[in-house]
């Protein structure tokens, strides 16, 4: 066989860059036989250009025929920052379908600066903010802001421990 000097691995097409839109609807796989879902609902300049979702609470049987349109009506579990594209790439979640309603999304994130210190069982240290909008020192988190979620970009494993369990995988400190 003559050589052309081409690469045979150039000539071999690379599968689509699959594009990402608000209002995306994402499946995971958290057991065997069950699998949930989140719609990818914003994108939040203020932490590090990362894409907000909503997981839903309602579990499915793997077999179980869904709709799109059905599950974004379910009761919300939770809110989180994430790269979905990471996620996508590792086969944390796949691209189910796209429902371009979202309704208002109106939720409080939290962070403190002891995130990340595993010696700091409970800050007194905390900001909070909505989508795109400015941070706030509040120090003491009390009142309605303990209910803000945790506002870190949240690796595509642990969202996928999170709808599995309830809970996070990762130290983070309480208020």
């Amino acid at each position: 066989m003559k050589n052309t000097g081409r690469n045979m691995e150039s000539s071999v097409k690379k599968p689509a860059r699959q594009r990402i839109t608000v209002g995306d609807v994402f499946s995971v796989r958290v057991d065997e036989d069950i699998t949930k879902y989140f719609q990818y609902v914003a994108d939040d300049l203020t932490q590090l250009n990362s894409q907000v979702i909503r997981a839903f609470k309602r579990q499915y049987h793997a077999n179980e025929a869904v709709i799109a349109n059905e599950i974004v009506r379910g009761e919300i579990e939770f809110f989180a920052h994430v790269f979905l594209r990471i996620g996508l790439k590792l086969h944390y979640w796949i691209k189910l379908g796209h429902v371009p309603e979202v309704g208002t999304v109106n939720v409080f994130f939290r962070n403190s600066e002891d995130s990340g210190n595993p010696e700091v069982k409970r800050s007194e240290k905390w900001y909070v903010w909505n989508i795109n909008q400015p941070f706030v020192d509040v120090g003491k988190l009390e009142g309605t802001y303990q209910n803000a979620e945790i506002g870190v970009v949240i690796p595509p494993d642990s969202i996928v421990h999170r709808m599995r369990t309830g809970e996070y995988d990762f130290v983070y400190p309480h208020y």
